[in-house]
């Protein structure tokens, strides 16, 4: 059913007895009332009218809500929690909404159950809802649950607009304030400052105040607040037993599962993450960004017939949102080569040639389509248009924004198309250059070399090019610990020219950094650790999975002012495919 939108003159609300004083703003706020109940749909308008509000638009699916809340800002929304008939709940959409950073502080978002459902709500108000109805629910209740809601956000205004002008430091401060003298939605302040605090990477004090939250109320967002500080901090370890526990007492904590899921892929326990993430689809099962993270870990664990059906499903449902990441497209691609499926490749090309048509300049979506392209042609026999199609990719492998994502796509074509009996007589010497540049830690090797086992060979020498990058690293420390500094500060240097490893250039910076007194040429040299870093590092390496989106789970979403800057970034970070 299609979205229905009532513009009409606000009307003053019935008198509510007990009820704060009318908020004259009322009249300028746009709701959203998403159900898929007509009748349910028009009597919440209706009460929305009464209560004075000016703009209404009504939608009785899903996917029409978070096209609207895609499209433009809403003060209030109302969602019904279980769509029936649908794997798609008011919960899930809330959680997507929040990691795509679509639902500003501003917005009061309130969920509408009935009791049956209401362990399920309680799940979403602790993921930063604002308010819940439980049906049937008079016009009184409606009016009071966002009333109290948007007098909180402004009892809270001089919190959010330091967030907004990005002064997350004052931020904090403000909160905990708040916390510790209890006063106003001290709660809510609790956790939105340890949010804060998180962000600037103040982990022991975020841990602090999670625990202290802890102490008043068993909340599990806090318990996992303190699970992330712990990761954060460097102590994955104590953060992973915390996690343990938090599942065991709440089986039902999706985003405890994600956070578990990420502990486990970069400690290389892939099996365990991609059960994990199983699990979390399986609580949401209307999740876009769980689908695919396990869609895409499936993939790399060669378990494809699993990988196929859950990024075949997140495609169907997503394709059209900005949480939808278009690696899932590329690696549903490669399914449809192996199974020969030519129409299925053949959508896919077709839909990574729109999707760079919204965003011609993102060389991460020419990558995309450079890939699907090659499996194309390889599937119509088009041999050598495909030797020459993969050459021109190779050129930008040493270029500085060829990142691991890339390099791992990359890695799968030429495993996958080797495999196909296509003879590259340079691509082992490209193998040898992608692992010798992205093996910086064990788990992201291993998943590197995962991306090539269809060939064991390929997969066999990445695994190779770590325990080089292994013993480089290991001889070049042997110097430090000898007494010579600078030998060992060079011979990172001239291997992290030669390799582009990321590894050894930040271990090449720390030593130059903790050895700078008895090293005469330490700044000349620095200088060079830095440009190598420059060119080469960029951000930390990450394995190839979809991101959270904006919020980390277990999170709340953190928006800066600039909200133009920010909207067009944020359009073009969708179009381009990216995690925001």
């Amino acid at each position: 059913m299609k979205s229905v939108q009532s513009e009409m003159k606000p009307r003053l609300p019935a008198a509510f007895g007990g009820q704060p004083a009318y908020d004259p703003d009322i009249v300028n706020c746009r709701a959203l009332v998403i159900d898929a109940n007509p009748t349910a749909r028009s009597i919440q308008a209706a009460q929305l009218r009464d209560l004075g509000v000016g703009t209404i638009v009504q939608c009785g699916r899903v996917q029409d809500a978070r096209r609207q809340l895609e499209a433009r800002e809403f003060d209030i929304v109302l969602c019904e929690q279980d769509f029936h008939g649908g794997n798609y709940s008011g919960q899930d959409l809330l959680n997507d909404l929040r990691r795509a950073q679509l639902l500003p502080f501003s917005t009061v978002f309130v969920m509408v159950t009935s009791e049956a459902s209401y362990a399920a709500v309680a799940e979403a108000a602790e993921s930063a809802l604002d308010s819940y109805l439980l049906k049937p629910h008079t016009a009184h209740a409606l009016s009071e649950r966002i009333q109290q809601a948007r007098h909180r956000k402004k009892i809270l205004k001089d919190i959010f607009i330091a967030i907004d002008d990005g002064q997350f430091d004052l931020a904090a401060q403000l909160c905990v304030r708040r916390f510790e003298v209890k006063a106003a939605y001290w709660l809510y302040a609790a956790r939105i400052g340890a949010e804060l605090l998180l962000r600037v990477g103040k982990h022991d004090e975020a841990r602090a105040m999670y625990e202290a939250v802890i102490a008043t109320q068993a909340l599990p967002w806090a318990r996992l607040g303190v699970a992330r500080a712990q990761i954060e901090g460097g102590s994955a370890p104590a953060g992973k037993r915390t996690l343990e526990s938090l599942i065991t007492d709440q089986p039902g904590f999706a985003d405890a599962y994600d956070v578990m899921g990420r502990v486990q892929v970069d400690q290389g326990q892939f099996a365990e993450a991609l059960a994990t993430y199983r699990t979390a689809t399986q609580l949401t099962p209307g999740s876009i960004t769980r689908l695919q993270r396990q869609g895409m870990l499936a993939f790399y664990l060669g378990e494809n017939a699993e990988a196929k059906q859950a990024l075949e499903r997140a495609t169907l449902m997503g394709i059209s949102s900005k949480m939808f990441d278009y690696q899932t497209i590329v690696l549903l691609a490669v399914t449809r080569f192996t199974d020969r499926d030519s129409k299925g490749l053949q959508r896919c090309l077709d839909n990574m040639n729109h999707a760079l048509e919204k965003a011609p300049k993102s060389l991460r979506l020419q990558r995309f389509a450079s890939v699907i392209t090659i499996f194309n042609l390889m599937l119509q026999r088009q041999v050598a248009q495909v030797v020459a199609e993969i050459r021109a990719m190779a050129k930008d492998i040493k270029e500085g924004n060829f990142d691991f994502e890339a390099a791992s796509n990359m890695v799968a074509m030429l495993a996958y198309l080797t495999a196909a009996e296509l003879q590259l007589d340079a691509a082992e010497g490209w193998i040898d250059t992608l692992a010798l540049r992205f093996c910086t830690t064990r788990s992201l090797s291993e998943l590197l070399a995962r991306a090539g086992q269809v060939h064991e060979p390929y997969a066999t020498r990445i695994r190779e090019q770590h325990n080089a990058i292994t013993q480089l690293a290991e001889q070049a420390i042997s110097h430090s610990l000898a007494g010579e500094p600078r030998a060992a500060a060079k011979s990172l240097l001239t291997a992290g020219a030669r390799t582009m490893n990321a590894k050894l250039i930040d271990m090449a910076r720390m030593v130059l950094q903790r050895h700078a007194d008895k090293i005469a040429d330490a700044n000349d040299l620095m200088g060079m650790a830095d440009e190598l870093k420059q060119r080469y590092c960029g951000g930390p390496p990450v394995a190839p999975l979809v991101g959270d989106n904006g919020r980390q789970s277990g999170g709340l979403v953190l928006r800066a002012r600039d909200k133009d800057a920010a909207g067009e970034a944020g359009d073009d970070a969708a179009a381009a495919g990216s995690p925001a």
